[in-house]
């Protein structure tokens, strides 16, 4: 019989406890460990656990307490805690020599993504950022046609994200900058960044960029135009403010196709020429551990790698300079 895979998390807020119920009912999987400063988001995540019938694990206050007692006793790591702490964390459990499954966005800058990508060359282990998009079956289909050169040259990119962010999160954590790393972009809007990131397959080379607080702490509305180093054009919008609701579009222009999908994967359109395709629909990923387990055994693309981390890091600190700098154009770090 195979040894199941021991789990530890670091973060038991809601996205943890939600996942937490499928998880722990998964043949694979043997929670062991969590974390969190909060007691009462850890006594939630027990819960969880022993409702699904697996046992309880073990509580930390701390993370590093944590990986000390249980490194040995840990073969993968999950991350859900507020942006900014992720550099740290991550790095931590990669030098720990433990694979890492790490919520989005990988990093908030730079900086943080080297020293992750070093960490990993260092150690071996997997590491996967946690975006639906980049799990998802349509993109990833989208991606093996785009790169087999189906579509032909890409030309121009028009990106759309919008939800009702800034009331749906007032109060809460993600408008924190110190915590957060960014507003709206940074939070729902990196679901786009990460599918344009991915599906272009191109580093930016050019970047300017418009941001507006709308009287809150952090950017609410976003506008990017940017030039790849492929030679496609993208714009890409962000808009946290406004009716209820939660959607995004985004537009790839080809040479022989268009190709329209929402951040999420969620679904797409293709037209060929003059034919348009029927719409495709794929379910949102509910368990996105199947996919890490999937990467982690060689058997699907890591679309989630600390190298498109380091892509979507360019973008986001180049997007930041040049917003800070009224619109002037920035050229990311190489």
């Amino acid at each position: 019989m195979t040894r199941k895979l021991r789990l530890g998390v670091i973060g038991a807020g809601l996205k943890a406890a939600e996942y937490a119920a499928s998880w722990a009912a998964m043949p694979e999987i043997e929670f062991v460990a969590l974390a969190d400063t909060t007691a009462s988001s850890r006594q939630r995540l027990i819960d969880v656990c022993t409702a699904a019938g697996a046992a309880a694990p073990k509580s930390f206050e701390d993370y590093r307490e944590m990986l000390a007692k249980c490194r040995d006793e840990l073969d993968i790591v999950y991350i859900s805690t507020p942006h900014a702490f992720h550099g740290e964390q991550a790095a931590a459990v990669v030098e720990a020599g433990i694979d890492l499954f790490l919520e989005k966005p990988m990093v908030t800058t730079v900086a943080e993504a080297e020293t992750l990508i070093a960490a990993q060359k260092k150690s071996g282990v997997t590491v996967v950022t946690a975006f639906q998009g980049g799990l998802s079956p349509l993109v990833i289909d989208t991606r093996k046609r785009a790169l087999a050169g189906e579509f032909g040259e890409l030309i121009a990119i028009s990106g759309m994200i919008w939800e009702s962010w800034a009331d749906n999160y007032a109060g809460h954590w993600k408008q924190e900058p110190e915590i957060s790393g960014g507003g709206f972009m940074f939070d729902t809007g990196a679901h786009m960044m990460n599918t344009v990131c991915l599906l272009a397959n191109s580093d930016f080379a050019s970047v300017s960029a418009y941001m507006n607080r709308h009287g809150r702490k952090v950017d609410i509305a976003t506008a990017v135009s940017a030039r790849l180093k492929n030679g496609a054009m993208a714009t890409l919008t962000a808009a946290g403010e406004g009716p209820p609701g939660c959607a995004s579009y985004i537009t790839f222009l080809y040479s022989k196709a268009i190709v329209r999908i929402d951040a999420w994967g969620g679904w797409r359109e293709i037209s060929v020429g003059r034919v348009n395709e029927p719409r495709e629909e794929a379910e949102i990923l509910g368990n996105p551990m199947k996919n890490f387990l999937a990467i982690r055994a060689g058997e699907m693309e890591n679309t989630g790698s600390v190298e498109m981390g380091l892509r979507f890091a360019r973008l986001w600190d180049a997007i930041k300079e040049s917003a800070a700098a009224d619109g002037m154009p920035v050229r990311p770090a190489e």
